[in-house]
């Protein structure tokens, strides 16, 4: 047994991850700022704690909860995380400064205070949610994507140093995944893009988004959420796992085209 936080456990890919994990008999606590959306997990055993990754005093509550509890925390999965598109003459400084404060900063906070207890028990795997747009940029993506690619580098650097410490370091790289996030992040981009230079390409991206987003093409959470189940209960685990539709062919895609083939493939999409 597995004593596991989850942030992002009130919708979607953690609340899928949660579920499933609790099932195979882990003992998972599942973070996120609304703690009520948590409450029928319970009946599974699951203990939902209130977490708010942009809030200092948020992140060390909900970590020494468990260590009171369990005496250790074995697996993290920083899942927490959103999307605000928009082009990036148009997005505020704030906006960007609070996309890398939940994607980032949050996720690289935990995992700070998480290391001791895995360093002192020689056993550690942490999981950080990151997206094929950590590879390869997405029209209108901007800030988003910069969160994400450092999400990618971040993991790297961590891995190596964690390593002599018998803590793995995994990266999840789903493609677009049928959840609540398409829609906020078309919301978010048509809100930025009305009314500037970009307003008739970004309408359509974010029109684009929508139907993706509504329709049967995408892949659902709880292909994402497997993913991070093999991923804590694998004995040697990968460093890479990639979920979800099209996310192979996207990533191999980027690595093979040109820049300037790749950016003009990216500007096909929404139209």
């Amino acid at each position: 047994m597995r004593i596991i936080l989850i942030t992002g456990a009130s919708s979607g890919i953690g609340y899928e991850a949660a579920v499933l994990l609790a099932k195979q008999g882990h003992k998972v606590y599942g973070a996120a700022r609304r703690v009520e959306l948590m409450e029928p997990l319970r009946e599974i055993g699951i203990v939902p704690v209130r977490l708010d990754v942009t809030d200092e005093a948020s992140i060390e509550a909900c970590v020494q909860t468990i260590l009171d509890a369990e005496g250790r925390i074995d697996v993290l999965v920083n899942n927490a995380g959103y999307g605000y598109l928009g082009a990036i003459e148009n997005v505020s400084m704030s906006e960007a400064r609070r996309q890398l404060e939940v994607n980032l900063f949050g996720l690289a906070r935990l995992t700070q205070l998480v290391l001791p207890s895995m360093r002192e028990h020689h056993f550690g795997r942490i999981i950080n949610t990151s997206s094929i747009a950590g590879k390869g940029v997405i029209l209108f993506g901007g800030w988003y994507n910069v969160s994400k690619f450092s999400v990618e580098a971040f993991s790297d650097a961590l891995r190596m140093e964690t390593k002599p410490f018998g803590i793995d370091v995994c990266i999840i790289e789903p493609s677009g995944i049928k959840t609540a996030w398409g829609i906020i992040a078309a919301d978010n981009l048509e809100a930025s893009s009305r009314g500037t230079a970009y307003e008739q390409s970004g309408l359509k991206m974010a029109s684009f988004l929508r139907k993706m987003y509504t329709g049967n093409l995408l892949s659902g959470p709880q292909v994402v959420a497997k993913a991070i189940v093999r991923v804590v209960n694998a004995h040697c685990p990968k460093t890479r796992y990639r979920a979800g539709f099209g996310a192979r062919a996207f990533l191999t895609l980027h690595a093979l085209l040109p820049a300037r083939c790749w950016d003009f493939f990216a500007k096909k999409t929404g139209k």
